[in-house]
C-alpha cells in the first residue's frame, strides 16, 4: 500500500461538544420533534425559484454525516435546468409506468393505493431543484488516493436524512423519489456507471393549494417502534 494510501492515526481534543443542563436537553428534544413532525412528503410544487446558495449550504450540512472510514462515499448532483429535467421526467415515467402496469405486483400497489400515486411525475419538471444523491463504491480522498469505500448504502442512508432535515429547517418542502431501475440517472447526472443513485430528492416551495394523502398523517406510537432493554 502506497504511504499516500495510509494515514497515521492522530486524536484531537473533541472541539464542539458542550454539555447542556438536563432540563435544557429535554426542551431541546422536545422542540426538535415538534418542528420535525411538520415535516411532510409534498408532491405538489410549486416553480418558485430558490436560491442556489440554499441548496448548497443544505447539502454542505448533509456532507457532516457519519460514514464508513470517513470516505464520505456520496455524491450529491444537483439538477435545475429545466431541459435535464425533462429529460430525467420522461425517464423516470417510463419507469413508473411499467411499474404501475404490471412490475409492482397486487400486493405492493394495494400498499400505495392510500398514498394516491401514479405514474405521473410532474413535479420533477415543476420544482426548482432536483438533487439525485449517488453512493460511489470507489471515490478519490483530500489527497487525491482513489480507494474502496465501505458502507456505502448506510453511509448515503444517513447523509440523506440529514439533507431531508435541513432542507426542512431551510423552510423548504421534499419528496424522496425512488424510480426503478434508477441507472438512467448516471447518464443524465454525468456519474461513473459504478455509482448507485439511491434517492431523486424533489425540492422546492409547496403549491398553495398542496395536499398530502390522510393515510400519511399516521404515525406509529413509541412502543411500537422503540424497545428499551
Amino acid at each position: 500500500m502506497s504511504e499516500k494510501a495510509t494515514q497515521e492515526y492522530r486524536p484531537v481534543p473533541l472541539p464542539d461538544y458542550r454539555e447542556l443542563p438536563v432540563e435544557e436537553m429535554r426542551a431541546r428534544a422536545q422542540a426538535f420533534y415538534d418542528e420535525i413532525r411538520t415535516r411532510h412528503t409534498v408532491r405538489d410544487f410549486s416553480t418558485r425559484p430558490v436560491p442556489r446558495d440554499i441548496i448548497e449550504t443544505c447539502i454542505k450540512a448533509a456532507g457532516t454525516a457519519p460514514n464508513g472510514a470517513n470516505h464520505q462515499p456520496w455524491h450529491f448532483a444537483v439538477i435545475g435546468d429545466p431541459a435535464v429535467k425533462k429529460q430525467i421526467r420522461e425517464a423516470a415515467e417510463a419507469e413508473e409506468k411499467a411499474f404501475y402496469e404490471g412490475r409492482a405486483g397486487e400486493e405492493w400497489l394495494h400498499a400505495l393505493a392510500p398514498l394516491g400515486t401514479d405514474a405521473s411525475k410532474p413535479f420533477l419538471e415543476e420544482a426548482p431543484w432536483l438533487i439525485c444523491v449517488f453512493g460511489e463504491r470507489r471515490s478519490r480522498s483530500a489527497d487525491g488516493v482513489k480507494r474502496k469505500n465501505y458502507y456505502v448504502p448506510e453511509s448515503v442512508s444517513i447523509a440523506t436524512g440529514f439533507l431531508i432535515t435541513a432542507l426542512h429547517k431551510a423552510g423548504l418542502a421534499t419528496l424522496t423519489h425512488t424510480p426503478n431501475p434508477m441507472s438512467f440517472l448516471n447518464e443524465l447526472c454525468g456519474r461513473d456507471p459504478h455509482d448507485k443513485p439511491y434517492i431523486l430528492m424533489v425540492v422546492g416551495y409547496p403549491k398553495e393549494d398542496a395536499t398530502i394523502p390522510e393515510h400519511a398523517m399516521e404515525k406509529k406510537p413509541l412502543e411500537e417502534i422503540a424497545t428499551f432493554i
